[in-house]
């Protein structure tokens, strides 16, 4: 079954970058969304950005729109978001996500996704 591992988070200061990934193993499909989610101590699960896989559209939240970028390398099946100029309201658990269709536009729900991640956390200061 497909499974979804993310890396990358860790402890910085603001203004900094993280660069997080998250391999997707056992996917036979070759054309769906990924997405990055976020989700902060005591708030609810925030989308963050979307890439399409099968003509690399993506997607931002406006909050991180100009900061972060997602990336996708479809030969090994990794996804990546790029964090810029991290702000201490970045601090989130940051889950990757799919879903098994092309990203829908606006702010996707939770879920409408089919399939995540462990999360790796991330902590700005």
């Amino acid at each position: 079954h497909v499974q979804l591992v993310e890396s990358g988070g860790g402890s910085v200061q603001g203004g900094g970058s993280l660069r997080l990934s998250c391999v997707a193993s056992f996917v036979s499909y070759e054309e769906y969304c990924m997405a990055w989610f976020r989700q902060a101590p005591g708030k609810g699960m925030e989308w963050v950005s979307s890439i399409y896989t099968g003509d690399g559209t993506t997607y931002f939240a406006d909050s991180v729109k100009g900061r972060f970028t997602i990336s996708r390398d479809n030969t090994k099946n990794m996804l990546y978001l790029q964090m810029n100029s991290l702000k201490p309201e970045d601090t989130a658990m940051y889950y990757c996500a799919i879903v098994w269709r092309s990203c829908s536009g606006g702010v996707p729900a939770p879920q409408a996704f089919d399939i995540w991640g462990q999360g790796t956390q991330v902590t700005v200061s």
